[in-house]
Order: C-alpha cells, then structure tokens, then sequence
C-alpha cells in the first residue's frame, strides 16, 4: 500500500484514484471545492462527472491542497493543462520531501510550447521530485470505472518509476506498459485531440466513414513528422498514445473533442461551443501550440493549420476540407517522418 494524492476530481483524476483505490493503495482525491469533497467522502459519488458510479468507500477526497500534498508519497496531477503550472508552483511550495509525480494530462501550453514534463520540472525543483511520469493512452474514465478492459502506457526518462507506476496501477481490468520515449507519448497524447477535433467537424459535417479514416491516418502521419523532429522515436506513434489513442478520440462519443468538433461542424462558432459544454477542451489550446510548432520545426501539419484556421481565422469548416482535398498532388510516403 502507498500513500497517493491525485490532484483533480474531474472524471479522468476520479477515474484514477478509482484504480488506485481498488489496488488497495491509500489514496486521496483533491478537489478545490469543498462540496464535491463532501459528496466524495459520504456519499462516495461524483454525480457531476461520472454520474451512476459508486466509487470505492477507502477513496477519501480534501479541498486542502497543503493537507493533500502533505498525505502523499506519490502525486498525480489530473488538473487541465492551463492549471499544470500554477499547480505545481504550490506543490514547490508545500512539499517538505522529495514526491513521484505522475501526470495524466494531455495537452502543451501554447506560449511556452512545452510539454507537461518540461512545465513540470521548471515549476517543481529537483530536490523535491524523485522523478516525473506521464500515464496516457487510450482510455476514458466512463469505461474505466465500469472496469472495462484498458491498457495504458507509463512514459518516463527513469525507468525505474514507470516501473513503480506500472506497479501501482496494474490490475485485471487496467493493464500498463512502459515505455522510455516520454517527448513521443507526451506529444501523442497531445496531437491527438487536434485530430478528434476535426473527426468531430467531418461528421457534424455529415462527411461519412471514407473521411473519417483519411483524417485519422493522415493525422497520424503529421503527428509522427513533428514527433521525429522534436526528438521522439516514430514507433512511439504506432502504440497506445499514438494510434490507439487517435482511434479512440476520434470515433467515441465520450471524446469532448470529438463532441466539440462534432458541434463546429453543425455550425455553432467556437465561443458557443465553448460555454455549451461547460468543460476544458484541450484539443482548442493544443491546435494553437501545434500550429507554431510546426512554424518553428518547419514541419507540414495541413490538417492541424486547417484546424487552425477554422478555430481561429473564421474559415468555415466545409472550405477548410475543400483546401485540404485541393492541395497539391503528393506521393503518400515522401514525408511521412521527416519533412
């Protein structure tokens, strides 16, 4: 048994602490708000997020940051990517003693252009992180609390603590590799929604099956060509939070990037999207770092700039799909990893 902190209760961080909980680990669930913590606590329920689900009666949840942090010999941090940061600023500031950190977030933030383990080491101090884990692959909280067979990936620099994390986590119906390409998981995990978004937009369209593979496998192709460029090995892209990741994001009505283009396609503009869902929609905010990182590694990413211009320069969704069909004439392979 450990003692682990999960800092996020939305329906991913539950969702986790679920898993960690039935392993029999004590773990505890942060939650800013003190109401949802009494809900946690007494009625083991977290209607808002994953409604119909009894959570484990050993999950315990805190709105006390400091009392969470202090709890914990591992943390894993489940707060949307805007928040990554400041997050971990007040767990620099809390923590007393080394901590594994283990992330479960998908996204880059757009004006640094950083991944999370990059955002994670400057903000927390060598001192007080033995070391940094991503934990991503293709999974949604809905299936994962219902026990339904998931496999995931435990990405680390330090194979040792994806060792631990696999360990942690491992169980009959949540099965984790390992894997040591953690810029290739990171930036898959991330890419991957920029492609939902647009599987959403083909099928509010009314586009059928046809385009729905053309986008998955040609958004996998430019996410590998980025990939390779920003140090990742290409196979990464081949495995849980390459391709099964895009698969399951791009055809699940669970996907929230999937729902959010679904809806652009169906005419509603971004803003009303946005208020209409009521919930973080990474994919928004990786299309604008993906956009300027494919500026700054000269790397063609056609589907992500058509995304680009439809979230962002009020490009109708229908002319971005005919700008992409009426692209120059290419040979499929030619720049599959490096151009």
């Amino acid at each position: 048994m450990e003692k682990i902190t999960v800092l996020g209760a939305g329906s991913w961080g539950t969702a986790i602490a679920f898993v960690l909980a039935e392993n029999g680990h004590d773990c505890l669930l942060w939650t800013r708000r003190t109401e949802q913590a009494v809900e946690i606590n007494e009625q083991h329920t977290n209607a808002a997020y994953l409604p119909g689900i009894s959570l484990p009666e050993n999950l315990h949840s805190h709105a006390d940051l400091a009392a969470a942090v202090a709890h914990a010999q591992t943390i894993v941090i489940a707060v949307p990517t805007k928040a990554i940061r400041e997050v971990c600023r007040q767990i620099e500031a809390l923590s007393n003693e080394p901590k594994l950190i283990v992330h479960v977030s998908k996204g880059i933030e757009p004006d640094s252009l950083k991944r999370i383990s990059e955002v994670i080491e400057e903000e927390i101090d060598q001192s007080k992180r033995q070391a940094v884990v991503a934990l991503s692959g293709p999974s949604h909280a809905e299936e994962v609390v219902l026990r339904h067979p998931t496999t995931i990936t435990a990405a680390s620099n330090d194979n040792e603590a994806a060792v631990r994390v696999q360990d942690l986590f491992m169980n009959q119906y949540f099965r984790v590799y390992t894997n040591d390409d953690l810029i290739g998981v990171e930036l898959g995990a991330a890419l991957k929604n920029i492609i939902a978004l647009g599987a959403g937009i083909s099928d509010g369209i009314g586009y059928g099956d046809n385009a729905k593979a053309a986008l998955i496998t040609r958004g996998l192709a430019e996410i590998t060509r980025l990939g390779v460029k920003m140090g990742a090995n290409p196979l990464t892209f081949s495995g849980l939070t390459g391709l099964g990741d895009l698969i399951v994001t791009c055809t699940s009505v669970h996907s929230r990037n999937w729902k959010a283009g679904n809806l652009l396609g169906k005419g509603q503009t971004l803003d009303e999207v946005v208020s209409g869902m009521g919930m973080v929609i990474e994919g928004v905010r990786t299309t604008k770092a993906a956009y300027r990182l494919a500026e700054k590694y000269d790397v063609s990413m056609p589907l992500t700039q058509a995304l680009y211009a439809v979230l962002f320069e009020s490009v109708h969704p229908k002319e971005a799909v005919d700008q992409l069909m009426n692209r120059m004439k290419k040979q499929e392979t030619e720049d599959i990893f490096y151009k």
